[in-house]
């Protein structure tokens, strides 16, 4: 992973057209919540004046529209749809920065930070709302109402499976008997749920073929739980200046993959140092350093890294499962390996 990988190519040319779809309906909310809204996207700061600060990677809107464009779908029927799952994801990670009682993101004051708790509430849950009337919006794209029906229920389905991997998540901070398939279970809901209702409503909303859609439903799966493991890696050795936040998820005591596997495969004084320090209410200065320092001899960066890219190569099978024309899935291809290699 010590190659630097930009974004692809895919997601410059489907950013400003996503941009576009999000702003019409974000700017549809009332004015004090839109505010609110405007500034945790970068478009403009906390006293309201514009700015081109650029709000994360468009991951999930970029996959939903990449997965129509591979089955030979229209891409600009499914863009409301594109929205809607960029608008969850937003909905989380403002519910979330509450959570993690995280103060910055992409290196600016978070949206409770300067709003507080409750409005950010607020701000998320209309970022929640808003996402179900953009899917209505297929409806003016020439959709039909039978399949408007069928993307809410994949995308409320998907949402339930987002809040049961966040209360996991949560809910391991406290536990030191976490196991990797109790983190593979929680990593398959919290981030991979929504990349496999991107991925999948793409494919459902460009073409009338069932099993193109579950192939493309278990392709983002299984590339969300690679996602995620790279998240995990990031969020223990990232440089903060790439990633936008604290580099660090040791502080906060997050049950990551590298920490679970520390905890499960270490013995001896190893285990009760790492147990000792996770039983701490926070771990902070040296005690950070110290945790490293075992997870590093452990070698759970490499047993991280080694599992992120076996849950790549599944997602590829599927995505060649397809048996689409392999010049069609290059952009797919490409994304996962982004996914895989980023280092931010």
């Amino acid at each position: 992973m010590g190659v630097k990988y930009s974004l692809p190519e895919s997601f410059r040319s489907y950013r400003n057209t996503v941009r576009v779809e999000l702003k019409k309906v974000i700017d549809s909310c009332p004015p004090a919540l839109c505010n609110m809204l405007r500034y945790h996207m970068g478009w403009q700061d906390e006293h309201g004046h514009s700015c081109s600060r650029e709000s994360g990677k468009f991951i999930r809107s970029t996959l939903c529209l990449l997965s129509c464009q591979v089955v030979g779908g229209d891409t600009s029927q499914v863009m409301p749809a594109a929205a809607a799952v960029e608008l969850i994801h937003n909905f989380s990670l403002i519910h979330d920065d509450i959570e993690d009682a995280s103060y910055e993101r992409h290196h600016r004051p978070t949206v409770w930070k300067l709003w507080g708790q409750s409005q950010a509430i607020n701000a998320g849950d209309v970022m929640f709302t808003l996402a179900y009337l953009a899917l209505l919006k297929l409806q003016e794209k020439g959709i039909a109402d039978e399949k408007v029906a069928s993307s809410i229920k994949m995308l409320s389905l998907a949402c339930l499976e987002l809040c049961e991997g966040q209360y996991l998540d949560v809910e391991y901070e406290n536990r030191l008997d976490i196991t990797i398939e109790d983190y593979l279970d929680m990593a398959a809901k919290k981030t991979a749920a929504l990349l496999a209702v991107s991925t999948s409503l793409g494919a459902y909303l460009g073409s009338e073929d069932s099993k193109l859609v579950d192939f493309f439903h278990l392709f983002g799966k299984e590339l969300g739980i690679a996602y995620q493991i790279c998240d995990d890696i990031l969020g223990i050795w990232g440089v903060e200046e790439s990633i936008g936040k604290s580099a660090s998820d040791i502080s906060q005591r997050k049950k990551t993959l590298p920490v679970v596997y520390g905890l499960q495969s270490s013995d001896g004084e190893a285990r009760k140092r790492l147990e000792k320090l996770y039983s701490q209410k926070s771990i902070e200065g040296e005690d950070i350093k110290e945790v490293m320092k075992i997870l590093d001899q452990l070698g759970a960066r490499d047993y991280a890294e080694n599992l992120a890219e076996q849950y790549y190569y599944k997602a590829l099978a599927q995505l060649e499962a397809t048996r689409l024309d392999t010049s069609r899935q290059a952009p797919l291809k490409e994304t996962a390996c982004f996914l895989l290699k980023r280092d931010f």
